[in-house]
């Protein structure tokens, strides 16, 4: 369970990107940029599952940690967010069996598009996700859900700035309350694909619970931010994301 002494100073390396992964990702998503490839290189010797499940292991606490924080202190429209994680942990599930087996460049090919489509809307639209305008329609909710969650089975990065502008657009909400419904979708979408990795053995848990409570601080302090600061702040987060990570889907989809 204890990891080797000697791998101490890279577990340090990697408590550090877990905290501010989880900062980073319960504000305006986007964790995954940070902490994902940062295991990556800390584990060069890793198979790909164990560095994807070591990372669920890690990042569904921080995820859980900011949803908590979240629901202390706002009203969301549960049922429909509940049913869109319930969805996104059916996607997840299958998207972390199929996570091996699935060259991920296909979506990332498949993301970029998208996620410079979404880019391109939120500087547009300097209004949009700025009050809730509480138009729920939540089959669109649960489809996103279940299309989110396979994608972030299967690789992960973006997901939660995904499923930010997914419930801005489908249930009404402003960018703090969408934030907020993405980290239930994102504690469904973790645990479905833990439980995967978890039955393989793919988890090293020597790292996997110190970067959990380094995620969890990053997490919590994150939301604390989100609800001091209100929409816009967390707007102006989410558009510098959107930009790292167009680059970075880029990068890895076309040179990497």
């Amino acid at each position: 369970m204890l990891p080797d002494p000697a791998e101490l100073p890279r577990v340090a390396l990697a408590c550090l990107a877990a905290f501010f992964a989880g900062l980073l990702d319960a504000m305006a998503g986007g964790g995954g940029l940070i902490q994902l490839p940062a295991l990556m290189a800390l584990l060069p010797e890793a198979a790909p599952g164990v560095v994807l499940g070591t990372n669920k292991a890690a990042s569904i606490w921080g995820t859980t940690v900011a949803l908590s924080r979240y629901g202390r202190s706002l009203t969301l429209p549960w049922a429909s967010v509940g049913m869109a994680a319930g969805a996104a942990f059916i996607g997840a599930n299958i998207g972390a069996r199929l996570a091996t087996a699935l060259p991920p460049g296909w979506f990332r090919m498949l993301a970029l598009p998208l996620l410079i489509g979404v880019a391109v809307f939120v500087f547009l639209k300097p209004d949009w996700g700025s009050v809730p305008r509480g138009r729920e329609r939540r089959l669109l909710a649960v489809a996103l859900g279940l299309g989110l969650g396979l994608y972030d089975g299967i690789i992960g990065p973006g997901t939660g700035t995904f499923l930010i502008f997914a419930f801005i657009g489908a249930l009404g909400l402003d960018f703090v309350g969408a934030s907020a419904a993405a980290k239930a979708v994102n504690v469904a979408t973790n645990l479905a694909a833990l439980l995967v990795f978890g039955a393989r053995g793919d988890i090293r848990w020597g790292w996997a619970l110190p970067m959990a409570a380094a995620n969890a601080a990053g997490g919590l302090l994150g939301a604390k931010l989100a609800l001091s600061r209100g929409a816009p702040f967390v707007r102006r987060v989410m558009q510098a994301v959107m930009v790292v990570l167009i680059g970075k889907l880029g990068y890895d989809a076309l040179l990497g």
